[in-house]
């Protein structure tokens, strides 16, 4: 058999198999499956979690591509409140959270023990930061010249948390400070996408008020229009409902050109709570994504899950909105929008490490 002139060309064809073929399963998977993660906690408030190996298992052929990270925060075990009770949630114990900058480090290492084809599966994410801090921005650019090649974005990170925010140790998060502006500056500068965590409101708030920090929010992200930033959850939590004009509220930034830089994603079961809490409200989420296909993720707010129950019962909650939406919308909140924002986030950092790494020799 000749090939390209060459009399036996057995060892080429093995070559271009073991490149096309793959490459051709990759396709394949990625025509199959169901959704991108956009938002997912490798560990949780006690920085343990699932290994990086088994959760890749776990995605299959069902998810494609998954925004990793851990969680800031780690809960402080004090004897002197929980004597052997050791707590593994926020809400376990009245002690402190305190940020834990090693997170960063740990989601940096798992993720380059995985070959390179799982890894490009994966968007790690750099969180371990105090958000008060005005060297905050100085940690992130830090981690990306310690593990070039790995993180495409910053979050999630929280300022306005319910639950949270009073029992992190030190100063409050604030929408106000200026170590936040400096953070957002640096996410442009390097590229990385933002994810946010910020409640619209307070908890418990007055009926008919006006949300608590929804303008500080809108204040915050006007002026920092060159960094991509996910609101997580759309502003609500457990507590924080929707209010009466939410969809309005999210309304007025999507159609406003100023905020053409700012998504939102719905993950978390607690968001799923609400926007399945009835045909109608359904159908009013499902409208405003209609009219702004682009500007949606989907994402599940799993915590170290274990299983498949546990890590696609968000996703598998959300089939009323799924069953509402046209074809169009469906595909991009689930799958293309991730991809898009997430590629040009890979590409930006990628080319602000290779003009900003030392070279060897320095």
């Amino acid at each position: 058999m000749r090939l390209f002139g060459l009399r036996d060309n057995n060892w080429l064809l093995t070559i271009v198999i073991a490149l096309l073929v793959p490459a051709l399963a990759q396709d394949n998977a990625k025509s199959e499956y169901q959704f991108n993660d956009s938002h997912l906690h490798l560990t949780n408030y006690i920085q343990e979690g699932t290994d990086i190996h088994q959760f890749v298992t776990l995605m299959g052929n069902t998810v494609g591509r998954v925004a990793i990270f851990g969680i800031p925060l780690q809960q402080q075990w004090s004897f002197r409140i929980d004597a052997d009770r050791a707590p593994t949630y926020y809400l376990n114990s009245d002690a402190h959270l305190y940020y834990y900058s090693f997170t960063d480090a740990w989601i940096a290492m798992a993720y380059r023990s995985l070959p390179n084809e799982q890894q490009a599966r994966l968007d790690p994410m750099i969180t371990g930061f105090n958000p008060t801090d005005m060297y905050a921005a100085d940690h992130i650019r830090r981690v990306l010249q310690t593990f070039p090649g790995v993180f495409s974005g910053i979050g999630e990170f929280t300022i306005h948390k319910e639950f949270v925010s009073a029992k992190v140790d030190g100063d409050a998060a604030s929408l106000q400070d200026p170590a936040l502006d400096r953070i957002l500056d640096f996410a442009a500068e390097a590229g990385l996408v933002v994810i946010i965590h910020n409640d619209i409101d307070v908890p418990f708030a007055k009926e008919g008020s006006a949300p608590a920090y929804l303008e500080q929010m809108k204040t915050v992200v006007k002026r920092h229009s060159n960094a991509t930033i996910i609101w997580a959850h759309t502003g609500v939590g457990r507590v924080v409902r929707p209010i009466k004009d939410h969809a309005a509220n999210l309304g007025v930034i999507l159609r406003d050109p100023a905020f053409r830089h700012v998504y939102f994603d719905i993950s978390w079961d607690e968001v799923a709570k609400y926007i399945v809490s009835s045909p109608e409200a359904t159908m009013i989420m499902a409208s405003l994504i209609e009219r702004y296909p682009d500007r949606f993720l989907f994402g599940t707010d799993e915590v170290a899950p274990s299983s498949e129950s546990t890590y696609f019962r968000v996703f598998q909650r959300y089939q009323p909105l799924w069953n509402s939406l046209s074809h169009d919308a469906s595909e991009k909140i689930r799958k293309t929008n991730y991809e898009r924002v997430f590629d040009d986030a890979r590409h930006r950092v990628r080319a602000w490490e290779s003009l900003h790494l030392p070279t060897k020799g320095q």
